[in-house]
């Protein structure tokens, strides 16, 4: 049971590191080498699952992308609306509104997971601890 806690903690240590590397590679790649430009919001599905964007200026003037989530987030846009974004130039389809680049937003899927990794480590270890001190305080067995 200790070992199973235990392997819990590090699938939880897995799950976090996914949800947060992807994010913050991206964002420092976009910080690092990013262009900024004005886009065009000019599609929005009601989910959101996607945000497709055109852009207003700059050498990808009036080509099309939609815009990565931020640990699963989407800005709260609509059709017609002006965006400002950040796209990598050798890789155009990695867009964050820039807003993004500069102050990520919270990304909570990571932390629970980090909170919950943390939570299960502290019920392997009490559960080792406990085992240990229950078999090195328990009485030797009376010989039959």
């Amino acid at each position: 049971m200790i070992l199973g806690v235990f392997g819990g903690s590090i699938l939880c240590l897995v799950l976090a590191l996914f949800f947060w590397l992807p994010s913050r590679t991206l964002v420092h790649d976009l910080r690092a080498d990013g262009v900024t430009v004005v886009a065009t919001v000019i599609g929005v599905d009601d989910q959101p699952r996607y945000v497709r964007v055109r852009f207003a200026q700059g050498p990808r003037s009036s080509a099309e992308e939609e815009l990565w989530d931020y640990a699963g987030m989407l800005p709260d846009v609509h059709s017609g609306d002006s965006l400002t974004v950040t796209y990598d130039p050798d890789d155009p389809s990695h867009v964050l509104p820039h807003i993004w680049v500069i102050d990520p937003p919270t990304n909570l899927p990571a932390y629970a997971a980090f909170t919950l990794a943390a939570l299960f480590l502290a019920g392997a270890l009490v559960g080792a601890v406990r085992r240990r001190l229950l078999l090195t305080h328990s009485p030797p067995p009376e010989p039959a």
